[in-house]
């Protein structure tokens, strides 16, 4: 079953308190000029920019395994950067899911405000923080990649041994967050015991784990030291317009 929950313009609880924890994730870190110049940004279809998938998902959605599928299937391609956020939203309906935080339904409800969006469902795929879809149909999901792909525009990013580094470019007249996404990118196997997958086994894949905000960038060339972590995560760097607004760039180590 696909769940549509909550108007973005409403004061619905799940929303209240997934905002605010939204709003306190992070420390941005002041960023620190560098006179080095990056290369020069490319398109966004290949493995140095990656074109960014993000999925919405739950445990206790029946939907949602076939969008997972697809997202699977296109995850290990080298220009595709997947992202697995799994929503709290679920949980009060007879499962809790094993990766849920109310941070990931923040972020999604996040993205409905910037798309004008009233609502918020599972499953649905972000590309490139442009497009939105429920990526059921493999289709479907190729269509949303095509229609988000960045272009030619955009900062170079990268990593360096402990920070990600973002080349000079036009920015938004808002600027960007710079977002270390931290992810399991193994298949893991979860055993569901009830709701409306009860008696399943499910795969997940690309799991997030942990999202730090690392700054703000404003356009020159800076670096945005990233934290220590004691995980063995696999890490990818995402230039984000302010505000939920369109992936600028991204790159994943």
């Amino acid at each position: 079953m696909i769940l549509s929950i909550g108007r973005v313009g409403s004061k619905a609880p799940v929303r209240d308190e997934a905002m605010t924890i939204w709003l306190k994730l992070g420390v941005g870190l002041a960023a620190l000029s560098i006179p080095a110049v990056l290369p020069q940004a490319g398109y966004a279809a290949d493995a140095g920019h990656p074109t960014v998938v993000e999925l919405f998902q739950s445990q206790g959605c029946s939907d949602c395994p076939p969008a997972a599928a697809n997202v699977a299937a296109i995850s290990d391609r080298p220009d595709v950067l997947a992202l697995s956020f799994a929503v709290d939203y679920w949980d009060r309906l007879g499962w809790r899911d094993t990766f849920s935080k109310p941070a990931w339904t923040a972020r999604q409800y996040a993205y409905a405000h910037a798309m004008g969006r009233d609502d918020v469902y599972t499953p649905q795929v972000v590309v490139n923080g442009r497009v939105e879809g429920d990526g059921l149909e493999p289709a479907a999901l190729a269509g949303l990649v095509s229609r988000a792909d960045r272009g030619a525009g955009g900062p170079s990013v990268g990593f360096t041994a402990r920070a990600v580094a973002v080349g000079a470019a036009a920015a938004p007249a808002a600027g960007a967050d710079v977002w270390l996404a931290r992810y399991d990118p193994r298949t893991i196997e979860v055993a569901v015991r009830h709701g409306e997958n009860s008696g399943r086994t499910l795969p997940h894949k690309d799991v997030v784990r942990e999202m730090v905000l690392l700054g703000h960038w404003w356009g020159d060339a800076a670096t945005f030291p990233v934290p220590d972590s004691e995980a063995e995560l696999a890490e990818a760097a995402i230039v984000q317009a302010a505000e939920m607004g369109p992936i600028l760039a991204a790159a994943k180590r």
